[in-house]
């Protein structure tokens, strides 16, 4: 059987051709965006130093510079396509991307709207590169502020990722925004403390830690009378206030304060409890009228039990190699009733 190949190479030819017209055009396309390439360049370091010369943060400088970079690189990809295949013209590529918008918008809502968030971020400025901020569970200093998140470095050199519209959206407290930050920390001392005297030692030893800042000065302040203490409120004010900082102005102070209270015989004590039963070991115990809570104990405490029996058996012994006891003794003998009852009923004669 003998086969036709005529057609099958006639349309490899024809396929081979349009392959030879259509190099010089890919050649020339990718030049011309490798051109667009270097302009992009060009561009993105312009913007970062007309910022600069601005005064701009860096992290706008960034920002708009990358934002400029990829405009650029989006209209020498138009014209490197449109030069590729010039049945391809502007009017039909701009139909089609109007068309697969929406498709996109959809598709890319979260970076948009993180783009845009970034770019609010940059321009409001509620927060810079280096300083300490809280969101969320996260804490650290901001490495960097990107498009589409934030960088953040935590205190054990951990890397942390923030989306820039969770930034935007939720609550973020900048522990940096101000020169001075005011710390506090609790001491108790006992309740038979004297309060001004404590408050004047503290007083006088947060004065004399550097790292304390004396304008504005110190505070004490009585928190509230706990179950074992009365909680004293130390505030004091450190510069700068970055958590290295922060960290060991607090060890400063609570380690100078224990030292001085403990060797001016301010107690602080421990939390402490005691247990006490409805029937304990005195006399008056089970009686809520007369039955004491516990300490301290008073000079005219009730008599226990065991120090009672123990009297009555020390009396029952002395009195047993005398006389009876007589009826003024009621407490060693009890009178027999019974007999007494008798008696009492027979008639007389």
């Amino acid at each position: 059987m003998n086969l036709d190949l005529s057609a099958i190479v006639t349309k490899l030819q024809g396929m081979a051709q349009s392959v030879l017209l259509i190099i010089p055009n890919l050649l020339i396309g990718v030049v011309l965006f490798l051109v667009f390439m270097f302009i992009a360049r060009l561009v993105r370091n312009a913007v970062v130093s007309v910022a600069e010369r601005a005064g701009q943060p860096r992290g706008i400088a960034l920002v708009f510079s990358r934002i400029a970079s990829w405009v650029v690189l989006g209209i020498g990809l138009l014209v490197a396509l449109t030069i590729i295949f010039p049945a391809l013209t502007a009017a039909s590529l701009f139909g089609a991307l109007g068309v697969s918008g929406v498709a996109i918008g959809f598709a890319f809502k979260d970076i948009f709207q993180n783009l845009l968030a970034g770019i609010l971020i940059l321009i409001t400025r509620p927060f810079r590169i280096g300083d300490q901020i809280v969101t969320g569970g996260s804490e650290g200093t901001v490495e960097d502020i990107q498009v589409r998140a934030t960088l953040l470095r935590t205190y054990d050199n951990r890397l942390v990722v923030v989306p820039n519209s969770d930034l935007y959206t939720n609550r973020v407290t900048v522990n940096t925004a101000y020169d001075n930050r005011r710390l506090s920390v609790s001491v108790g001392i006992g309740y038979g403390d004297d309060i001004a005297q404590a408050k004047k030692l503290i007083l006088d030893t947060i004065g004399k830690i550097d790292d304390v800042l004396k304008d504005p000065a110190p505070s004490v302040l009585v928190d509230s009378l706990g179950d074992s203490s009365v909680n004293l409120n130390i505030r004091f004010w450190v510069d700068p206030p970055k958590r290295g900082e922060v960290v060991e102005a607090q060890d400063q102070v609570l380690e100078q304060l224990k030292s001085v209270l403990i060797a001016a015989g301010i107690d602080l004590p421990m939390p402490t409890q005691q247990i006490l039963f409805h029937d304990q070991t005195e006399t008056v115990d089970g009686d809520r009228v007369k039955q004491r809570e516990g300490w301290p104990a008073r000079k005219d405490n009730p008599k226990t039990r065991q120090e009672i029996e123990f009297e009555g058996k020390r009396r029952a012994e002395a009195s047993a190699g005398q006389s009876p006891p007589t009826p003024q003794q009621p407490d060693l003998q009890k009178p027999d009733l019974q007999h007494a009852g008798q008696s009492g009923a027979e008639p007389s004669a």
